[in-house]
């Protein structure tokens, strides 16, 4: 457990660390605007404020929002990143003077501040915990309006990202939605991982020869589930196996050669554990 501890923590840590240096290598300096890390962007451009004294500051009345309306139970995951990201903001700020990027294409600088963005959070978050920020808000506006955790996103986010607007403009809009859209990727494939695996469910009337073909052709182990028709009531077997991805094309090959009218849903298994 103390392995376990010490690697989440320190994951954690990397995490806002690597999250800070792509705010002030990539996304400050190309004006990038989303979260609570662009309120910091945008006041800094119309008041010259310290980027990290705004992300603190926001960060610390949204804690304090957090406490009152949610609680403290869903709030202590994000005390420690909404206090350690500012200041790891703080301690990187010079960075970008040792690395001399003012001359590459916003574009590219776009893409590896979303790139890395998106890992590092995706580090967070894996290790269960946030940066706090608008997803507090995020949490406290689905709650008391009612809506979801997606609807809030986008609401939050939306008017933050449209604020830039009136400050860097219209193009600057496009930069910030497609680092937005890349780190939100990334973010989900260092949580959730690669998928290396695909799951398939079958369902067949020529269950016998699918289940040899899985189970002697490809050498591949086979679950029958129990099903009904959710509109006729009749019960019918679904075969469930789990294969590596590079055979999803001769799985799905195999099939339809035995059973052109064979119903199958293929899903992502990221995660297979025990079995032979």
């Amino acid at each position: 457990m103390t392995k376990r501890n010490l690697f989440r923590y320190s994951s954690f840590v990397f995490g806002v660390l690597l999250v800070a240096i792509a705010y002030n290598v990539f996304i400050l300096p190309s004006n990038i605007v989303y979260g609570v890390s662009g309120l910091g962007v945008i006041f800094k451009k119309i008041m010259n404020l310290d980027p990290a004294f705004t992300i603190m500051v926001s960060s610390i009345l949204l804690l304090i929002l957090s406490f009152i309306l949610l609680g403290f139970e869903k709030t202590r995951n994000s005390i420690i990143g909404s206090l350690l990201y500012p200041c790891f903001v703080k301690l990187t700020e010079n960075i970008g003077s040792y690395i001399n990027i003012a001359e590459s294409e916003k574009l590219v600088l776009v893409l590896f501040g979303a790139v890395l963005t998106g890992i590092g959070l995706g580090l967070v978050f894996k290790a269960g915990f946030t940066t706090g920020g608008t997803d507090i808000l995020n949490q406290i506006i689905s709650k008391y309006f009612n809506i979801s955790l997606g609807n809030s996103m986008f609401f939050t986010d939306g008017i933050i990202v449209i604020s830039g607007v009136f400050v860097f403009g219209w193009t600057n809009l496009l930069y910030s939605l497609i680092s937005l859209y890349i780190l939100s990727i990334l973010t989900d494939k260092v949580v959730l991982g690669i998928s290396e695996s695909k799951a398939f469910y079958i369902i067949t009337e020529h269950e016998t020869s699918v289940k040899k073909f899985l189970m002697q052709t490809l050498n591949h182990g086979v679950t029958v589930l129990e099903g009904s028709g959710g509109f006729t009531g009749n019960r019918q077997k679904v075969l469930m196996c789990i294969i590596p991805t590079k055979e999803y094309f001769k799985v799905k090959q195999g099939i339809k050669e035995i059973d052109e009218e064979a119903f199958f849903v293929v899903t992502d298994a990221y995660e297979v554990s025990g079995g032979e």
